[in-house]
């Protein structure tokens, strides 16, 4: 039987008056960004974990110079924490040329600890770049050539302006000296929706479960066929008794990293295999490269866009994630995951458990405990192994 071909540049989804282009490969991404900052007439906004100077920074950072010489107003925010490597001087001609640009980069203390972890570009309040991918050469090159696996989604409709706020908003709190944990809590839970075929949702620094998460919940808790890609896998119990349930009720598979820059992920995934499987949930690995996709699929939703699946982004990071309730995308998303799983080693219950050596598992444990506490940054150095 010959399966569908994977989702391409060109394939385009129509959901409530919005044009949704799914972008799976790292070249057609960067094309994607740099055409959207090069067709920009009024107004950009980009958000990003990482924006380095590397050659693809570079293409970008030059594209935004250039729009800023046409008159377009140029707004930039980087994490402070992510973006740490790329030095000041990088970005002077933006602002010579009066761009705003900001570094995410709460003071010490508690505060210290929050990641802008989100990756957007919005180009006149029509058209938004969304997803996984920060502006780094990994994450444009091909996975057949080494580069991050990863997943973008350009929105192309009203859907889009509705991020303006929320965007001049979080730039807003980042430029305040001082600014209070409340207000950014504040503007997480104003700027979520919860109605309607497209839903922007935000995670953060709750005091309770972020409004994303809260919606994930739901979902789950309804729903029967559950396709995840996660990158990141380390989620807290509950989250785990849930993927256990529809596993056993009915149909529930989740993709994992077998290869990453910070093995110590892998290890922490790894913790939780075995309660799934016992359960019915069938997990895979996957081969092809680093893997560093978010997609959620519950029957007819797809969650798409920044967050992993552990207590970092579930708790801690600002994230932003597209709910997206539309029968013909949830099917394009699936054509797409069965692609995938192509390109995995399905870990079944023997498998797992040749891999349980003793040493393994205090691995497995150790990094679990330390990835739900600690910085994906910071676990890169100690990297336990995956064992």
């Amino acid at each position: 039987m010959t399966r569908p071909k994977a989702p391409s540049f060109a394939q385009v989804t129509k959901v409530d008056g919005n044009r949704l282009t799914f972008l799976p490969d790292g070249p057609d991404r960067l094309e994607a960004l740099v055409a959207l900052i090069d067709g920009a007439k009024n107004s950009l906004r980009l958000l990003y974990y990482i924006f380095a100077a590397d050659a693809s920074g570079d293409r970008v950072r030059d594209a935004l110079v250039a729009a800023t010489e046409r008159g377009v107003a140029v707004s930039l925010l980087i994490d402070g924490f992510g973006s740490s490597k790329t030095p000041e001087p990088y970005f002077k001609e933006l602002h010579e040329r009066g761009a705003k640009f900001c570094r995410f980069l709460p003071s010490y203390g508690r505060r210290y600890l929050i990641r802008n972890h989100q990756k957007l570009a919005l180009a006149d309040n029509e058209r938004v770049l969304i997803g996984g991918f920060n502006v780094e050469n990994d994450y444009f090159t091909s996975a057949d050539q080494g580069g991050w696996r990863d997943i973008g989604l350009l929105v192309e409709g009203p859907a889009a302006a509705r991020l303006v706020p929320y965007f001049d908003a979080l730039i807003g709190w980042a430029l305040k000296k001082g600014s209070r944990i409340r207000i950014l809590r504040k503007i997480t839970r104003t700027y979520s929706e919860t109605s309607g075929a497209l839903q922007w949702q935000f995670g953060g620094p709750m005091q309770r479960l972020s409004p994303w998460i809260n919606s994930t919940c739901r979902d789950l808790a309804r729903g029967s066929d559950v396709e995840m890609i996660a990158a990141y896998f380390a989620p807290p119990g509950e989250m785990l008794r849930r993927f256990a349930r529809i596993g056993k009720n009915g149909k529930a598979r989740i993709v994992t990293a077998a290869t990453s820059d910070n093995n110590t992920t892998i290890a922490a995934a790894r913790f939780t295999y075995g309660r799934l499987l016992k359960r019915g949930v069938q997990v895979f690995e996957y081969q092809r490269s680093k893997l560093h996709s978010k997609l959620l699929l519950l029957d007819d939703v797809a969650h798409v866009g920044s967050s992993n699946f552990d207590y970092r982004s579930i708790y801690l990071n600002l994230e932003m994630m597209l709910r997206v309730e539309d029968p013909e995308f949830a099917s394009l998303m699936r054509v797409y995951f069965e692609g995938e799983i192509d390109d995995c080693l399905e870990i079944t219950r023997a498998l797992h458990k040749e891999r349980s050596t003793l040493i393994n598992r205090i691995k497995w444990a150790l990094s679990f405990f330390v990835v739900s506490i600690t910085d994906y940054t910071v676990t890169r150095r100690l990297n336990f192994g995956g064992g």
